[in-house]
């Protein structure tokens, strides 16, 4: 039988990693979430808190993978469906269902909704592979595992530049 952790024990752990590596304390290791169907890496160093998908405000006038509003603790943060920004089918909203709150380092209020977290990785466990010279800047760099799964990688910076992103009105 597998062996079952605490929400709030890992979140916890991943909340003390957070800050060891804002402060340099840990060597670089990745977070591992998935939307839709893809596998992703998120440099701890970028990634930001991770709560229970909350529901969410819905605004009007805007593109279809924009979600909608979160209240997280009295601060508004844009959610973006990623699995559809990305051109997958919608997030289910269910017991696994996560914000990755992303771009408090950057000075912006922006989450990510994600099927699932798949935990901390490390960048020593993967191998580059090829970059997808038709993905955007942001989600170009690939790695496989030891099962040779294909895990894209997430350069959030790029992400919060890039203006598809930033442009949520339809």
């Amino acid at each position: 039988m597998a062996k079952k952790t605490s929400l709030r024990g890992f979140q916890e752990y991943l909340s003390g990693r957070l800050k060891d590596a804002a402060q340099g304390g840990v060597a670089s290791s990745w977070l591992g979430v998935r939307a839709g169907d893809d596998n992703w890496l998120v440099d701890l160093s970028d990634s930001g808190e991770i709560v229970q998908a909350l529901k969410l405000t819905p605004v009007p006038l805007t593109r279809i993978w924009f979600a909608g509003i979160a209240n997280i603790r009295g601060n508004l943060y844009a959610v973006v469906d990623f699995s559809v920004f990305c051109g997958g089918a919608p997030t289910p909203q269910n017991n696994h269902t996560r914000l990755l709150l992303i771009g408090s380092k950057y000075g912006a209020n922006a989450a990510l909704l994600v099927t699932g977290m798949l935990g901390l990785k490390a960048p020593d466990d993967f191998v580059a592979e090829p970059v997808d010279p038709a993905a955007p800047a942001w989600g170009a760099a690939r790695f496989s595992d030891s099962q040779r799964v294909i895990w894209r990688k997430l350069s959030v910076s790029d992400l919060l530049a890039d203006n598809d992103f930033m442009n949520i009105g339809v």
